[in-house]
């Protein structure tokens, strides 16, 4: 399994929960973790098949918020 890490702009446990619904679809339950703590807002997500950064971006964008890979 690999990990997909992006910087956020999900910035409290409210933003966490509106992200939820889209973050479980593409990567699905419990397979990401936002670190509201971290000054970047660190999406972390354990990605399982064929999971692109694309598809989590277009996720994380639906949910209303911004998302960039970190390298």
């Amino acid at each position: 399994m690999d990990a997909l890490t992006f910087k956020t702009t999900i910035k409290c446990s409210g933003c966490v929960a509106k992200a939820t619904p889209f973050l479980n679809e593409v990567a699905g339950e419990d397979n990401w973790e936002v670190d509201i703590t971290n000054p970047d807002k660190i999406l972390r997500i354990e990605a399982e098949g064929n999971l692109s950064a694309a598809e989590v971006v277009a996720a994380v964008e639906k949910a209303g918020y911004k998302a960039e890979v970190v390298k």
